[in-house]
């Protein structure tokens, strides 16, 4: 019997930009006597089918995007006599529909890093059980990745997960409705460990892929002291210190270690904090910044974040500390006007943005903006190919709309339009030329160009194009830039790096 962890994708890349973690992850929790998992990620290559046998167990893991892609993987195998088990953020929101649509014997709701070995052992016994309760594990209970798996000349970044949960509550996001607002932060020393690991295997760029970098800003400390809540102070201050501590031990790798995470803007207001980050090599982090006008960021119970000019100044904030950011905007808020577009890109232009990302607002489940939609529409949802619209991820690839959620003023096609024009706006040759300034020499900036063009023709260009055939010559283009980045962003392996002790032990 043979385990296969298949993570699904509509488009293969044949190379990725970040590890998918959680193959991994699972990988190191299959019991030794099910032997070595098979791990087939779709956005290198399509999954062959044609090596799952008869008792095999087939895991897949599925978000909303991908889930329709999973489901038909989930049924081919099951065909070929496999037991099925479905995991991810989609699976635990809808586990009835794994079963029913994707052929699953088994559904995993939460983490998977405990519960992977008990439902292969039920599978053994022939006792699987239809749904496994996984939970949010803690964190000293978080596996670390089977690197060792990995394919050779694969992948561009490493990733390692430091935190999971978030504290916010944005209403486009289900992250701290799944992952839960209580930050979960693994022990220094394991999260070290297993970056050491990567680099001794020619990784020097990793990814903290973590919910939110940042999980106790100021704000939070000063509310705190000012409600007198001592326990709440006291463990605030201990997640903070461990951040301190986990940066502190970065800055001690090999120096052509360079680290991107994700962060909120707070984070902006803590010098102390980008400080440090500067001195771990974290060089790169996703903001989301989400809207440019106060209008917009109540649209998207974001209020902690500034506009305007204010908001400009503060995302200089992190470019002066050594972070460069990847801004994140959302265009079809209800509060968006034509000239909302205009007004993105020039924010993104003055505050000096490394990257950014301009995605259309998309309601997905488990999080407030889906079910205010859902409600609202009721039995009355419009259908395409057969499938009502608020189940839009179950709509074939090809026939799905840019845009879901009516606006007042603007057609779905107009607001997708003026997507397309600020992404070949702002990744045109000329503007990303003049902002690979920002790297210190030619090889890097090369390296900035292509990876800039790659991330336009995968996310952009394939996600936003209506014309299937600019997709196919975007995912044609994509091909090709991704084998020289992923060669540029390599480096040689450094097989005898011990990992550095804490400074002072």
């Amino acid at each position: 019997m043979t385990v296969h962890l298949v993570n699904p994708s509509h488009l293969s890349f044949g190379v990725g930009v970040i590890t998918p973690r959680w193959l991994f992850v699972l990988a190191a929790a299959t019991p030794p006597i099910w032997g070595v998992p098979r791990i087939s990620d779709e956005t290198l290559d399509p999954f062959d089918t044609g090596t799952v046998a008869s008792g095999d167990v087939v895991g897949i893991g599925i978000h909303t995007g991908n889930a329709l892609r999973g489901y038909e993987i989930g049924l081919q195998a099951r065909a070929r006599g496999a037991t099925v088990v479905y995991g991810g953020v989609h699976a635990t929101l809808y586990p009835d529909e794994a079963r029913s649509l994707g052929g699953a014997h088994a559904v995993v709701k939460g983490d998977g890093d405990v519960v992977w070995s008990v439902v292969l052992d039920d599978v053994a016994k022939g006792r699987v059980q239809p749904v496994y309760e996984a939970g949010r594990v803690s964190a000293d209970e978080f596996l670390p990745a089977r690197w060792e798996l990995l394919p050779k000349g694969r992948y561009m970044w490493g990733s390692v997960q430091t935190v999971r949960g978030c504290p916010k509550h944005c209403s486009f996001c289900s992250v701290w409705r799944t992952d839960g607002q209580q930050p979960r932060q693994r022990a220094v020393d394991a999260v070290v460990g297993e970056i050491v690991e990567l680099r001794r295997r020619g990784f020097r760029f990793v990814a903290l892929a973590d919910d939110n970098f940042y999980p106790v800003p100021l704000a939070d400390l000063a509310m705190a002291k000012r409600q007198k809540n001592t326990a709440r102070l006291e463990r605030l201050q201990a997640l903070r210190a461990e951040r301190f501590e986990l940066m502190d031990r970065l800055a001690s790798l090999p120096r052509d270690m360079v680290f991107f995470t994700q962060i909120t803007m707070e984070a902006a207001e803590d010098p102390t904090f980008l400080d440090a980050m500067r001195r771990a090599n974290i060089k790169g982090a996703l903001v989301g910044v989400e809207a440019v006008t106060p209008e917009g960021l109540k649209d998207v119970y974001k209020g902690f974040n500034d506009s305007g000019d204010a908001l400009v100044a503060r995302l200089r904030q992190f470019r002066e500390h050594g972070v460069h950011v990847l801004g994140s905007f959302i265009f079809g808020l209800p509060s968006d006007r034509a000239t909302t577009f205009d007004a993105t890109a020039a924010v993104a232009d003055r505050a000096d943005l490394a990257f950014a990302q301009f995605v259309m607002l998309t309601p997905y489940p488990g999080t407030v903006d889906f079910e205010a939609w859902e409600k609202r529409l009721g039995g009355n949802a419009p259908e395409i190919a057969g499938v009502p619209i608020t189940r839009h991820w179950l709509i074939p690839q090809a026939q799905r709309p840019k845009v879901y959620m009516p606006h007042p003023v603007m057609s779905a096609d107009e607001i997708r339009r003026r997507t397309q024009a600020v992404w070949d706006q702002f990744y045109s040759l000329r503007r990303v030329w003049a902002r690979s300034g920002c790297t210190p020499t030619l090889r890097a900036r090369l390296a900035f160009v292509l990876i800039s063009k790659l991330y336009r023709q995968m996310y952009a260009n394939t996600g936003i194009a209506t014309d299937s055939a600019r997709v196919s010559r975007a995912n044609r283009w994509a091909r090709i830039i991704a084998l020289p980045c992923q060669r540029l962003f390599s480096a040689r392996p450094m097989p005898d790096l011990v990992i550095p002790e804490q400074r002072g032990a």
